[in-house]
């Protein structure tokens, strides 16, 4: 071979080299893309959500369970009436999801446009009597309730149970002249397991979830009156992924089953 042809044949193959290099150099990022990216509905940081006193015991299991599924979020809750939630999430509290009893307060939340998204409703709930344990007021229905010497707790009318037993009232023609009135049905609740009040209206859930504390009557009347509950991530939340996330918890398959147990029914 002649030395002219032994150039050309080395430059050839310098060429062939130096295009399978830059193919191999340009196939590595594809397959390290496709790899070695973070998951993009990884979810993490604090999610806080405002919640109705009715939801205390049920969110607080759900909160431990998303943050098992999710190790990287913490869930921080506050718990009222929903009334008094409505109020402070239109002044301004922080919040990341609210969670109402009824539609009435969800929908001042809507109507204030603080809402991201349309509220899902996640479950419902009916009235029942809470009374303490052997019932000695003897109480049997909700006529009973009225009678002279019966001391009645209820909620605050602008309470979702509050809201429930005053409908009830209106429809049954029996008008409750209650010892006090309380700004949550935990707080009614409360009355009753300490043996302040003969009785007390509050949810079916929250007398299941007292246990032993208190005996409960069940009133057909309360059938008519039906509270449901919806939920909905908040503008102003500090983690947008987080309250998307906890709402896709609370109305999916893990959450409705978490719900069910405690006793609520479903939307």
């Amino acid at each position: 071979m002649t030395v002219r042809k032994r150039i050309v044949a080395a430059a050839v193959i310098a060429v062939a080299a130096l295009a399978l290099t830059g193919c191999a150099a340009s196939s590595a990022p594809a397959s390290s893309a496709s790899t070695g990216s973070p998951s993009a509905d990884a979810v993490s940081g604090t999610v806080t959500v405002f919640a109705a006193a009715s939801l205390t015991a049920t969110f607080t299991d759900l909160g431990k369970a998303f943050e098992a599924e999710h190790p990287g979020a913490k869930v921080t809750f506050s718990f009222a009436g929903s009334s008094d939630l409505v109020s402070q999430i239109t002044e301004g509290a922080p919040a990341d999801v609210f969670a109402s009893a009824d539609g009435a307060n969800m929908a001042k939340v809507t109507t204030a446009k603080l809402a991201d998204g349309e509220p899902v409703d996640f479950a419902t709930n009916v009235l029942a009597i809470a009374v303490p344990p052997g019932n000695p007021a003897k109480i049997t229905a909700f006529s009973d309730l009225a009678k002279p010497g019966v001391k009645t707790v209820v909620c605050a009318p602008q309470v979702p149970c509050g809201a429930a037993t005053a409908k009830v009232e209106a429809s049954s023609g029996v008008t409750l002249t209650p010892v006090s009135q309380e700004s949550s049905v935990t707080d009614v609740l409360g009355k009753v397991e300490s043996g302040e009040a003969d009785a007390g209206i509050v949810y079916v859930t929250d007398v299941k979830g007292a246990g032993s504390k208190v005996d409960s009557v069940p009133f057909p009347e309360a059938a008519s009156t039906v509270n449901t509950y919806p939920i909905v991530a908040l503008k102003a939340a500090a983690n947008p992924p987080g309250a998307a996330a906890f709402v896709d918890f609370v109305t999916g398959e893990k959450g409705r089953a978490v719900l069910k147990t405690a006793g609520f029914g479903a939307p």
